[in-house]
């Protein structure tokens, strides 16, 4: 199945995955961007089937057996192909039957990266609208509590019996109990201080401090990447943010009862060519914390960075909101992928002050 040679530059120009097969589904052509697709070359699987390389989850590429006897054009969207690696990829892909059953030609889009920001700047929408509104209803709150103090202590003045104040000084302390609270609602104000920073200093840190936390229950386990440079952050807010997720994972293994069998992994890691956002990084670090707990709750997965929402019967649904915003000021961001028995955060920051649009 010649391709001629001016339509085959085209083809090999093109951003867009393009594979032609024949009738039995064997491969014949690859253009570079399906070569980079399926992670193999034309010469490795010219006359290889191709469900040797990918494999539609949904129905095995049943669709393309029944394309090849008939002449057919259809488009697919957001489908799952599992490849030979083991990977899975979010594909779009249009089919069309060449000529006197010549074949078949897929034009193949991967979808993750476009899906990933999609989900990203909607989720970033929709927390800083939160943050916004709980912004407001917070400062609403703490003009009253003020009020509600300084009338009882003037009242803890006038009283004439001073068994009554005691009274009093549970006014005071409640509204100071709501004040805290309410601080903590508005998250940290301060402007990150940035300097490079040595990401394996930070973890150390948290470490050290959920040790003694937990009395030396809890299993923390290392994987580091010696190599990382360092880091343009504000160390304190990035201790600050990843103790918020290792101390939660650890809070969610004492719910549980599962002290003695708990374990957290700290793993950091060099990403390249990654996107945050609509900005494109030539280098990002990573920061895994994995654990083994009970995972987060289905229900509830999409919506954890939101200030108030917790899965935890004593959790204040304030630690992850704070470190998303924390992270958010460095320009990164944090993901979560969880299932009963294993939950993982992962931390994206930015390894550079300058940012490319994508």
């Amino acid at each position: 199945m010649p391709i001629d040679s001016e339509f085959k530059i085209l083809l090999e120009s093109l951003t867009t995955a393009v594979l032609l097969v024949d009738g039995n589904l064997n491969l014949q052509y690859l253009n570079p961007a399906a070569e980079v697709l399926l992670g193999v070359s034309l010469n490795q699987v010219i006359d290889s089937p191709l469900t040797s390389h990918a494999h539609e989850e949904e129905n095995g590429f049943a669709n393309l057996q029944v394309s090849g006897k008939e002449p057919l054009s259809y488009t697919k969207r957001q489908v799952i192909w599992r490849l030979a690696s083991g990977q899975k990829l979010t594909v779009d892909y249009s089919l069309t039957s060449l000529p006197d059953q010549q074949g078949m030609l897929l034009e193949v889009q991967h979808l993750d990266r476009l899906l990933r920001i999609s989900r990203e700047e909607a989720t970033t929408s929709a927390q800083e609208t939160t943050r916004q509104l709980v912004r407001g209803l917070a400062h609403e709150i703490k003009n009253p509590l003020g009020g509600i103090r300084g009338a009882a202590q003037l009242l803890a003045r006038e009283l004439p019996d001073k068994k009554l104040e005691e009274y009093t000084h549970i006014i005071i302390e409640e509204a100071d109990r709501l004040r805290n609270l309410v601080d903590k609602m508005l998250g940290p104000h301060q402007v990150p201080s940035i300097e490079p920073v040595n990401i394996h200093e930070v973890t150390e840190r948290v470490a050290a401090v959920i040790g003694a936390e937990s009395a030396g229950q809890l299993a923390i386990e290392r994987d580091y990447d010696p190599s990382i440079p360092p880091l343009p952050c504000d160390k304190e807010q990035l201790i600050q943010a990843i103790l918020n997720i290792v101390r939660n994972a650890w809070e969610a293994l004492e719910d549980v009862g599962m002290q003695a069998e708990g374990h957290i992994l700290i793993r950091t890691r060099v990403q390249r060519q990654f996107t945050i956002g609509r900005f494109h990084h030539n280098l990002v670090c990573r920061i895994d914390i994995v654990d083994n707990g009970p995972g987060v709750p289905i229900e509830l997965i999409e919506e954890i960075f939101y200030p108030m929402i917790s899965g935890r019967a004593k959790g204040t649904g304030l630690g992850l909101s704070i470190s998303q915003q924390l992270i958010s000021q460095h320009m990164g961001l944090i993901d979560c992928e969880s299932r009963p028995g294993r939950t993982q955060f992962s931390l994206y920051i930015p390894m550079e002050k300058q940012h490319a649009e994508v």
